[in-house]
């Protein structure tokens, strides 16, 4: 189970940042094996992780891995499924090892997914061979990646219920009809895999979702995002959630990864609405953000969960995020109970924006799937969202 508990430490999510090295999942160390480890090949480090050939390996620990070598054993056809189901998975490049390889297993293996397929006992040799057009493939994908990177905007929320999903979909559509102006995109990205209904919210049906790209594996890339996506009559080009609840743990947070930074390149952009409940891949997301709103209103039952939510992101040596607070629903009465100051002291922090409470008017907009400034020009509210637009684009250092 990858749901984050919040006394664990930041050891238990992999950043994207490291530097990518090569895993290798072998039954022994055995041969030149034992020489490998901690050694660097084809400029790349390795790691060594020693497990039986059948035992499951987690997905997530390929995140931002160059490449893995798992060992397969020619006579387990249990061990060969943990290849193809692992294959499936991730879209990092999987070697398969193992000793004296019919020829019928190497081309199934390589059907499976499998980028290359060497003999054990491990040579430096035959890796360095077989991790070499990997180390060139990544060279050159350096080398044509833009060199301004797109911005990650994640929101979060302090507990259920708090109309985040309503807000992030608002917001969302007014930022893309604000960067339509001068001509950039924007994205929206419903991560909310068990409960996610931006698209709903925005009236639209999509004929693909969230998970067709998780199910691409390698085949990812710009164009299939695109056409993934469901355009807005706002412009704003939304990646909905799987029409079926997956479980968080089911989701590869090398998958998911791999998603928000295409969708950063592609859009320029993306807005991307996080699951209420913490997992490793929703951490590793949160770190590569460039701005984090989160999405309170004023009670003491909201605003303690908020003060949470931050005590875990600091606990998680995550304290250097840009977030911003935003206290949705908020009505000046409340302000008699729980003053400004109160939040400052709770939070450690104080209110960023306030989104006015106008029930009806967000009911009617969210029903019809439009902005809110369609049902009426003007009002509070859509006053406080140009304001939170605005202050977002100063926040990404985007010039209007």
């Amino acid at each position: 189970m990858s749901v984050i508990n919040p006394n664990e430490t930041a050891k238990s999510w992999k950043a994207s940042k490291r530097e990518p090295g090569v895993l290798l999942y072998l039954s022994g160390v055995e041969g030149d094996a034992g020489a490998l480890v901690g050694e660097r090949v084809a400029g790349f480090p390795l790691s060594l992780n020693v497990m039986a050939v059948t035992d499951r390996i987690d997905p997530e620990e390929l995140a931002g891995a160059a490449a893995a070598v798992v060992q397969v054993d020619v006579d387990s056809s249990a061990s060969v499924k943990r290849f193809e189901k692992l294959a499936h998975a991730v879209s990092t490049p999987l070697i398969a090892a193992a000793y004296e390889p019919p020829l019928a297993l190497v081309r199934s293996l390589v059907r499976a997914g499998a980028h290359d397929v060497v003999p054990l006992p491990l040579s430096i040799d035959d890796l360095e061979t077989s991790l070499a057009p990997i180390r060139e493939s990544a060279q050159a994908t350096a080398a044509k990646a833009p060199v301004a990177a797109g911005k990650v905007v994640s929101v979060i929320k302090s507990v259920g219920g708090v109309g985040a999903t309503a807000l992030a979909s608002q917001l969302a559509i007014r930022f893309a009809a604000s960067e339509a102006h001068y001509g950039r995109e924007a994205c929206l990205v419903d991560l909310d895999v068990q409960f996610g209904d931006i698209a709903f919210q925005l009236g639209l049906k999509p004929s693909l979702s969230l998970a067709d790209l998780l199910d691409a594996g390698a085949r990812l890339d710009g164009d299939l995002l695109r056409a993934t996506a469901t355009q807005h009559a706002s412009g704003l080009s939304v990646l909905a959630s799987p029409p079926e609840m997956m479980p968080l743990e089911g989701v590869s947070g090398d998958h998911v990864a791999e998603i928000a930074e295409l969708a950063a390149r592609e859009y320029g952009t993306v807005f991307v609405d996080l699951p209420t409940n913490w997992t490793n891949w929703s951490l590793s997301l949160l770190a590569r953000s460039d701005l984090v709103l989160l999405i309170t209103e004023l009670s003491v039952a909201s605003l303690n969960r908020a003060k949470r939510q931050l005590a875990l992101i600091e606990s998680q040596d995550l304290g250097m995020l840009d977030v911003r607070v935003i206290v949705n629903r908020f009505e000046k009465s409340q302000t008699r109970f729980i003053r400004p100051a109160d939040v400052q002291a709770a939070l450690g922090r104080g209110i960023a924006y306030t989104v006015s409470n106008e029930p009806e008017l967000m009911r009617a907009a969210v029903d019809r799937g439009v902005p809110i400034s369609e049902i009426k020009r003007k009002s509070a509210i859509g006053k406080d969202l140009d304001l939170l637009d605005a202050g977002v684009a100063a926040a990404l250092g985007l010039g209007r």
